[in-house]
């Protein structure tokens, strides 16, 4: 009998840690929800991006994002006394998946959002007011970590503690979005967007640091208020995080992103609109149970050169299963 008391210990240890190092993991993709909003696009904040996770765990995403401020679904486009608010819930998918021994994820989402407010058409000085309501642009993204974080089942990855993770991710933005080219200001944008980004994740403890680059490339926009044509140059993006990671599961990152680039040109006038950003950020997460985790985040914009100038935050309830939970 105390054998088997032992024995039964023992396992219901393996049991818990794997349901712990399972809800840290499942930042990796709950992470995806600092992006939900539709109005961050090159600018979105997104710790434990790379982080790993247990191989057949599926996440079902859904929360709540709210924006204000100089806020508009394009950066590109240039207003003037821009008082504009966004309520923005979302719902997303996401599922942990094993690459040639890799680990990898697959996320989608489709937002939706009522926005309302007023600005200023600097070309004709004219105040215009907006309020819709409808379905933001859908975006899928694909990750796989290239060293640092192996395809492992939930009891397998008890034992793994991250040292230094690599990875890469592909992020497709669709236009299916909500979109009237009478309109300046809509909750899609009428354009592709690929998002191609490398980053890392170096455990240090308790801590983690994490970095991350990428690009935002865009296809050209035909039907731009009044039926202008519109190209934009990339928008290059660079973010850091410092994470603590408390036991069980719960943990905050305090963040920053740069991002510059993105000068367009409308019917071959290119425009006085260079993006050189600076935004930070705070993100917690919090386990519920093993099943069940709760993200809260906010940002703000420290330096605007053009674009979004505005105060962003949510949560986002994510609830796990398969893969052995």
């Amino acid at each position: 009998m105390r054998h088997a008391t032992r024995g039964q210990s023992r396992g219901t240890g393996r049991r818990s840690r794997s349901a712990a190092g399972a809800a840290l993991a499942a930042g990796a993709v709950l992470a995806a929800a600092l992006a939900l909003c539709p109005a961050a696009r090159a600018q979105s904040i997104e710790p434990r991006l790379f982080s790993n996770a247990p191989v057949g765990l599926n996440f079902l995403l859904a929360g709540y994002a709210r924006s204000t401020g100089g806020v508009v679904l394009d950066p590109s486009v240039q207003l003037e006394d821009a008082s504009i608010g966004i309520h923005a819930p979302f719902i997303g998918y996401g599922r942990a998946l094993g690459v040639a021994g890799k680990s990898a994820q697959i996320q989608a989402l489709v937002p939706y959002a009522w926005l309302s407010g007023e600005a200023v058409i600097p070309s004709t000085g004219e105040v215009r007011t907006r309020d819709v309501n409808g379905f933001g642009d859908p975006w899928v993204r694909f990750a796989v970590n290239l060293h640092g974080a192996p395809a492992l089942s939930l009891a397998e990855f008890g034992g793994y503690r991250q040292d230094l993770v690599i990875g890469v991710s592909l992020q497709v933005i669709a236009p299916l979005g909500q979109y009237d080219p009478d309109k300046l200001v809509n909750l899609g944008t009428n354009r592709w967007t690929f998002k191609p980004e490398f980053g890392f994740s170096k455990a240090l403890g308790s801590w983690i640091l994490e970095g991350t680059g990428a690009v935002n490339l865009y296809t050209d926009n035909d039907n731009f208020f009044g039926g202008q044509h519109r190209s934009q140059d990339p928008v290059y993006s660079a973010q850091g995080h410092v994470i603590y990671r408390f036991r069980r599961g719960a943990w905050v990152a305090l963040d920053a992103t740069y991002y510059t680039g993105g000068r367009t040109t409308i019917d071959g006038v290119q425009g006085d609109d260079l993006q050189k950003n600076w935004r930070t950020g705070l993100t917690v997460a919090l386990p519920v149970n093993r099943l069940n985790s709760i993200k809260f985040y906010v940002s703000e914009g420290v330096s605007t050169r053009a674009g979004d100038d505005f105060v962003l935050a949510g949560a986002a309830w994510q609830h796990r299963w398969g893969g052995g939970m």
